[in-house]
């Protein structure tokens, strides 16, 4: 078995020059049985010569082996290295396999979702994690050299910004650049010699290890995958453009024979220690079952990382996913079978761009298991049926009426055109700088001259003459509108005579404005009464107005507030028109709408920056929080199974503004309370990286059954949960609400749920009791206190921590709640326990219920 990376590492005393650790690489490379391309060998030259590289080869041809070369000498010569790209699972994944190759002690990882190992020498982050860093400390960021990989995003719209900045604010670092649709370098190739004084070349490489054949399908789509299986040509990967149709045509494609009894076998014992534990867990282990995978990132992370390692071991015959397969994730596949070609880019539907087609056919052939890769597109589905209804109608002599195409989100297209993107090349990268609050403060925060460092980033931006005037003009605005918030001040400085900026010191240490209207929330905060009994979760309302809709939740929310109204409506016996008139003004919950509205609109008129932004009022956390909803209840409440991972994001995005934008001096103890639940139940929903970077560590780890909703940090879930007694309470009493929440909305089942899920043993037992927690003893329960007291309140003043009595005690928490009736009689209490050694084993507070009934 060949030995890893690390073992060729110099000693600690060793000091090898760059022909002998050339040397070793290379006598890796021959002892692991890689051979070499000779633009792989040319960009590993250039790199052991200490130049910048620009690697433009085909999909496949090896340029992670380059990257893990320039990480190879950045590591022997005690420098730091990190590796970006966009997309998180391909972070996620190439942190897997650095840390199998240089050990998990020498690899860092950080993507916004997930922290691990932070201080190590080589770093796998997202685009945008880099960015930051890069902002906030410029030449005095520790980090030698730099792997950009898919550097074609530096043209992408949203996020191209991120790709830039450390190409101008790194003069230390030296770069790789890697792309196969990069295009004309000769720019980049000047740019980054003038950052940083090294000769910068480009290796380029057209030919692919494994050729490509295309072919144009005119058969159902079926039919079409179908026979590729059947002839040989799997795994094929379907390329779909939405989540939506991606999870559709898994579940339409069950119906084939794509797997022997054997395969399925195989599959069923490579699966059968996993537990897919969240709502759509059962769907998705349907799909696996018979030989289909599906990867997008609806899907928790847990999900897409079962997918890559059965498809890597040969084990699923199908993939239906979306195109962030061009970004060179790792499902190996030797079909590309493009359901269309044609994409909704945000703005409009139109043919795709030739570098995304490249990306995404590129994928296709699996060096070293084929020797050929096949890419197919298939015919739009109304050409194929009219072409059908027209064989037939040959025969049979009658006319047949033509399908007609989609009316939206649909652009025509043939195999002419299909000919057209095979040949044609990429199209040039775009700058795409911007300026925001958030790099304002970023760039600020240093502890240089931060005001001549924004100047410097403007000036050395790769923009035209006159768009750098306006972003200077924008920046002046954005940078005005900081100081009257006193989010950054002017301080005197007597040894150069005059005044510096920084940012306000009072504010948290981690104070972040990344939502392009953190300054509203910053604005309108003050005129919000913390006397208001619902201060809170106002608060809560004012950040979700901030952060992006998530869209498909919030047409599921539309859509049950509409069936509620039509429902009252037709008890109402209303006229058709009238239920349509009233239907119409129904919207999706958006809890302080006027007052949101008023405000922008005024905070809007003052600040000219605001452009074309708005506020956007929704009620998703804040709904969560109030009905203390789990993950997996939310889930299940508005049919989410199938966007999990996006009501994830949308929890997370808020717990981060809430930790990071709002100032501490806002957050009473019922926000921090609410600050506490969310960082819980994100870090409690998925622990498969955690996990993941236990066994690789540790050969002998074996993971913990997978819980619903259990620890997702790893830095932060490695800890004792119970030392910090103050937020470990917090989340005990936010589980416990939970649990009450159930019962106050006879959700008996619901109620039991959450108790089942904290026991290792399953069955739901009073504490020193063995009588079961059953649905008939609940209910008895609940019928007794409603006949005395009607309903408990769960209101601000029913969850107030005055009503909560705490006890520690050497082996258990024990937390005894006074149930708030409307008579202020207050004579019941709930009882709960939560053992020590458990929780911390979990990493989180598991609850038992002890008792329900009068105070004693």
């Amino acid at each position: 078995m060949a030995k890893n990376l690390q073992y060729y590492l110099p000693q600690k005393d060793e000091h090898l020059s760059s022909e002998d650790l050339l040397g070793r690489f290379l006598t890796w490379t021959e002892e692991a049985g890689i051979h070499l391309y000779e633009a792989q060998e040319n960009a590993i030259l250039e790199l052991f010569d200490g130049k910048n590289v620009i690697l433009n080869t085909p999909t496949g041809s090896g340029k992670s082996l380059v990257a893990e070369a320039l990480h190879f000498i950045s590591l022997a010569c005690g420098r730091r290295s990190a590796y970006t790209c966009p997309i998180k699972a391909l972070v996620n994944e190439k942190w897997m396999a650095l840390c199998k190759e240089f050990g998990p002690e020498n690899v860092g990882l950080s993507t916004g979702d997930a922290t691990v190992n932070m201080g190590a020498p080589i770093l796998c982050c997202t685009a945008e994690i880099l960015e930051n860093r890069a902002l906030g400390e410029g030449e005095l960021l520790d980090i030698q050299d730099v792997v950009m990989d898919e550097f074609h995003y530096y043209s992408d719209r949203e996020r191209g910004v991120a790709w830039q900045v450390p190409l101008l604010t790194l003069p230390q670092t030296r770069f790789l650049l890697m792309s196969a649709t990069i295009g004309k370098t000769d720019f980049f190739e000047q740019a980054i010699s003038r950052l940083n004084g090294k000769p910068c070349v480009t290796v380029t490489g057209k030919t692919r290890p494994v050729p490509l054949d295309f072919s144009y399908s005119m058969n159902e789509i079926s039919t079409t995958v179908q026979g590729l299986v059947n002839s040989g040509k799997a795994p094929v990967y379907i390329v779909h453009f939405t989540q939506a149709s991606a999870a559709e045509n898994a579940q339409n494609l069950t119906s084939l024979n794509l797997c022997s009894k054997e395969e399925k076998a195989a599959i069923a014992k490579e699966i059968d220690h996993f537990r897919f534990s969240s709502p759509y867990g059962p769907e998705f282990k349907r799909f696996l079952k018979v030989g289909i995978g599906l990867h997008h990132a609806g899907l928790l992370p847990k999900y897409r990382i079962l997918v890559e390692k059965l498809s890597q071991k040969g084990l699923l015959k199908v993939i239906c996913g979306t195109d962030t397969l061009g970004v060179g994730v790792n499902v190996p596949i030797r079909t590309v079978l493009f359901t269309q070609l044609c994409k909704y880019s945000g703005d409009k539907t139109a043919i795709l761009a030739a570098r995304d087609f490249h990306q995404i056919a590129g994928r296709a052939g699996r060096k070293g298991f084929d020797d050929i890769g096949f890419v197919v597109a298939q015919a739009p589905a109304h050409v194929i049926e009219n072409a059908k209804l027209a064989a037939k109608s040959s025969q049979t002599g009658k006319k047949f009426v033509k399908r007609k195409p989609p009316e939206r989100g649909f652009v025509p297209w043939d195999e002419s055109i299909y000919r057209r993107l095979i040949e044609s090349p990429p199209e040039p990268l775009t700058s795409r700088f911007e300026v925001s609050h958030g790099m304002l403060i970023n760039v600020l925060s240093r502890k240089t001259d931060g005001c001549s460092a924004m100047r410097k980033l403007i000036r050395d931006c790769h923009e035209t003459a006159k768009r750098k005037k306006e972003l200077m003009h924008r920046a002046f605005q954005l940078f005005r509108s900081l100081v009257e918030k006193n989010i950054v001040e002017f301080l005197p400085n007597p040894q150069q005579g005059m005044a510096h900026v920084q940012v306000n010191l009072d504010l948290q240490n981690d104070f972040a404005m990344n939502e392009p209207l953190s300054l509203y929330l910053l604005d309108t905060l003050p005129q919000l009464s913390p006397e208001s009994p619902d201060f809170a979760l106002d608060v809560v309302s004012l950040v979700e107005s901030i952060v992006e809709n998530p869209e498909p939740i919030l047409r599921v929310q539309l859509k049950k507030a509409r069936d509620a109204r039509y429902a009252e409506l037709k008890a109402e016996h209303a006229e058709y028109n009238k239920i349509q008139e009233e239907l119409d003004k129904v919207e999706y919950p958006k809890p302080l709408r006027d007052f949101i509205y008023t405000t922008f609109n005024a905070f809007a008129e003052e600040h000219p920056w605001v452009g074309d932004l708005n506020v956007e009022p929704k009620s998703i956390v804040r709904e969560m929080i109030e009905n203390f909803d789990t993950f997996s209840g939310y889930v299940k409440k508005y049919g989410l199974a199938r966007m999990e991972a996006l009501l994830l994001r949308h929890i997370n995005y808020v717990y981060k503004v809430l930790a990071q934008t709002v100032p501490d001096s806002f957050k009473t103890e019922e926000i921090l309370e609410i600050q506490n639940y969310l960082d819980e139940l994100i870090r409690r929903t998925d622990s498969s990286l955690l996990e993941e970077w236990e066994r690789l560590k540790n050969p002998e780890f074996i993971a913990e059954e997978m819980k619903e909703e259990k620890a997702f940090h790893a830095d932060e879930a490695s800890k004792d949960v119970t030392l910090d007694k103050k937020k470990f309470v917090a989340n005990a009493r936010a589980r416990i609400f939970a649990f009450l929440s159930q019962l106050r909305n006879r959700n008996i089942d619901g109620a039991l749920e959450l108790l089942s899920e904290d026991l290792s043993e399953g069955q739901v037992v009073a504490d020193g009791e063995n009588i079961p927690w059953t649905e008939n003893r609940l209910e008895e329960l609940l019928l007794e206190f409603h006949s005395e007291h009607g309903n408990f309140r769960l209101d601000a003043e029913g969850r107030s921590v005055k009503h909560s009595i705490v006890v520690w005690t050497p082996s258990a928490l024990k937390i005894q709640q006074i149930l708030q009736d409307e008579e202020d009689v207050n004579d019941w209490e709930a009882d709960f326990s939560i053992p020590l050694e458990e929780s911390r084993e979990a990493g989180m507070p598991l609850i038992r219920l002890d008792r329900i009934g009068s105070i004693a």
